[in-house]
């Protein structure tokens, strides 16, 4: 079975979601309790076959939880930095350090995945391409190197570009769109018994439909109080739109992984490459422009006073 997304699908998707985040102010009804829809449609979707090859990724190879501990740390310290500066790129930093928070909880559970240390092993090497894109772009100052949606995602940031639903959906887009079929496909779909680890990608999901809604309303609370505007009272259509979203866009990486896996020479895998790259880039100029802002109408003033008072809140 071979199943391909179009980014004409997924960009209207994303429209979709934008839409609905912006519809305008309305009360907060949903309490912290209540989750977003998790219809888990990924999981009826079987993967292609794929045989068992070792991780060409070095961290964390053996999976040991303090290998996520670690990362948890760095995240913290990444994100404490930005958040003082209320740079905007704190919003997905904080995003980030939730859900890998969430998931050393899940862990917690030993039968939560099938490969527990495969998956932290998964999570060490996918932190790592988020830090080595950040830091190629605001320390080595190296943005050659920088995929082209991470660009995108750090210039809009830089630049106070777009509101904080922006700045959360294009770090989304440039991670899981850019970075992941790349991991994916670096650690092997397979496990050395020949089945998939197709599963344990789409368990995934299971512990960031409980995450959602609690980020959207951090953001909101502390770095741009309209993050979460699009909260229609009494339900959690916003957050599940978000997470569907993002469900989507982690089936795309798994299937642009299996065409990565199944490239036939080196050339042919850059193609592949390539083209995961364009469409991850086409993902993230649709998502800055709906989500940029309009000056003179509209600017970051608002949302950087905001958090000059509330960006140190818990």
């Amino acid at each position: 079975m071979t199943l391909r997304f179009c980014t004409r699908s997924l960009a209207a998707l994303a429209g979709s979601v934008v839409l609905l985040l912006a519809v305008g102010p309305q009360a907060r009804a949903t309490s912290d309790s209540e989750e977003p829809a998790h219809v888990p449609w990924t999981d009826l979707l079987p993967p292609l076959p794929a045989g068992y090859e070792p991780t060409t990724e070095n961290l964390c190879v053996s999976g040991q939880l303090r290998c996520v501990d670690v990362v948890i740390r760095e995240m913290r310290r990444r994100f404490d930095a930005l958040a003082r500066r209320c740079d905007h790129s704190a919003v997905f930093a904080l995003t980030y350090l939730r859900t890998t928070e969430e998931y050393r909880r899940a862990i917690d559970d030993p039968d939560f995945f099938d490969d527990t240390a495969f998956v932290n092993h998964e999570d060490v090497v996918f932190a790592a391409y988020y830090f080595r894109a950040f830091d190629d772009w605001h320390r080595n100052r190296a943005p050659d190197r920088v995929p082209a949606a991470w660009r995108v995602a750090f210039d809009a940031a830089d630049r106070r570009a777009v509101s904080g639903q922006g700045n959360l959906l294009l770090g989304l887009s440039a991670h899981v769109n850019s970075d992941l079929p790349h991991v994916l496909a670096a650690i092997g779909l397979a496990a050395p018994d020949g089945s998939s680890r197709k599963p344990d990608h789409d368990r995934v999901n299971a512990f960031l439909v409980r995450v959602t809604q609690p980020v959207l309303a951090e953001i909101a609370r502390r770095f741009d109080p309209t993050a979460d505007d699009g909260n229609v009272r009494g339900t959690t259509l916003d957050e599940t739109a978000v997470f569907q979203l993002v469900a989507a866009w982690r089936e795309e990486a798994w299937r642009n992984a299996e065409r990565l896996a199944a490239a036939r020479t080196p050339a042919e895998r850059a193609a592949v490459s390539q083209s995961i790259e364009d469409s991850a880039e086409a993902k993230a100029l649709l998502l800055r422009t709906q989500t940029g802002y309009v000056p003179p109408l509209t600017d970051a003033s608002a949302r950087d006073a905001w958090c000059a008072v509330h960006g140190g809140d818990r």
